[in-house]
């Protein structure tokens, strides 16, 4: 019995970290992007929504309040800059000019929605729970949830055009916004 109650906690948990995710990939997938970026995109998400809690865990419970202010506020700053250059690019007709979650990018944009969940590893790792077992629900949590968020938005593209990349922009700096202030 108490392993189905640990496995159904870990699991809303591991839901309500990666809502970020899937909100910023739902702008994020408005882009034209091919299956192949979504995948790698879902994956580094995902793995860093296992390093991040693994990194809080092993940190501990007594630096959780200093650092989980710091978390938000560069999450936040992080996405609003992105959102914004995602924005502005889409007045450029050149694609060159248009940003892709590639390289430095993808890896800026996954450590910004996956930062959240370092705090979150600082109360279970007090906590006793199974780590292995945990940051595995994470990540798969969060990368399935990036997939769908990127499918969506590129569905969502297609019936918004050309102004799916500012509607995704807008969604990114605001939800870098919401981070900043919440």
């Amino acid at each position: 019995m108490f392993f189905s109650t640990e496995l159904l906690s870990l699991a809303l948990l591991a839901v309500g970290l990666s809502m970020d995710a899937f909100s910023i990939s739902l702008g994020l997938g408005m882009n034209k992007m091919r299956l192949k970026r979504i995948a790698i995109i879902g994956l580094v998400i995902g793995s860093l929504h296992m390093l991040f809690p693994m990194a809080g865990m092993l940190l501990g419970h007594a630096l959780s309040e200093q650092v989980g202010q710091w978390a938000a506020l560069a999450s936040g700053i992080l996405l609003f800059f992105i959102g914004a250059h995602m924005f502005f690019s889409a007045f450029h007709t050149s694609e060159e000019y248009r940003w892709q979650p590639v390289g430095l990018g993808l890896w800026m944009l996954a450590f910004s929605v996956s930062l959240d969940s370092f705090t979150v590893g600082f109360s279970l790792g007090i906590s006793g729970v199974t780590i292995i077992f945990t940051l595995l629900i994470f990540g798969a949590v969060s990368c399935l949830f990036t997939w769908i968020g990127l499918l969506l938005g590129r569905r969502l593209q297609g019936f918004l055009g050309i102004y799916s990349e500012i509607f995704g922009g807008i969604i990114l700096s605001c939800f870098g916004l919401y981070m900043l202030f919440s």
